[in-house]
């Protein structure tokens, strides 16, 4: 029993590591999401449903390749988060908010989670596991 106590009292010690692990996931996800929607234009025109919004489309794949970059080196983590942001708004309110929760799809659920942590990035930062502390930015 002791030592699993010291077990959870060295982990406790190293939170930093956990919220850089969240980061770093969350940064490389968002640019798989980039990378496939650049590399399928046609995946961004089912998920939004018109070929009118050329910038809109543009600004999502440039938002998810540069910002999910800079959350996974931890490198204008804050800007990252915040390029991210209006797009996650726009997923969660517009387009899956006709869905219910807890259907079998999730897009709601995984896009609230992912909206969720983007904005405790934004407010938190970078952690001290980061290119920001390195760099003093």
């Amino acid at each position: 029993m002791n030592q699993f106590k010291e077990i959870l009292l060295n982990l406790d010690s190293k939170q930093h590591f956990a919220y850089a692990f969240i980061r770093i996931f969350l940064g490389v996800v968002l640019f798989i999401r980039g990378w496939v929607l650049v590399s399928d234009p046609d995946a961004i025109i089912a998920l939004v449903g018109e070929q009118k919004l050329h910038i809109w489309f543009s600004y999502l794949t440039i938002g998810h390749l540069l910002g999910g970059l800079s959350l996974a080196l931890g490198l204008f983590t804050r800007i990252g988060a915040l390029l991210q942001i209006p797009i996650l708004i726009t997923a969660v309110f517009f387009i899956h908010a006709q869905q219910e929760i807890m259907t079998g799809n999730q897009s709601l659920e995984l896009a609230s989670l992912v909206l969720f942590l983007l904005v405790i990035i934004l407010f938190y930062g970078s952690g001290r596991l980061s290119l920001d502390i390195y760099f003093h930015i």
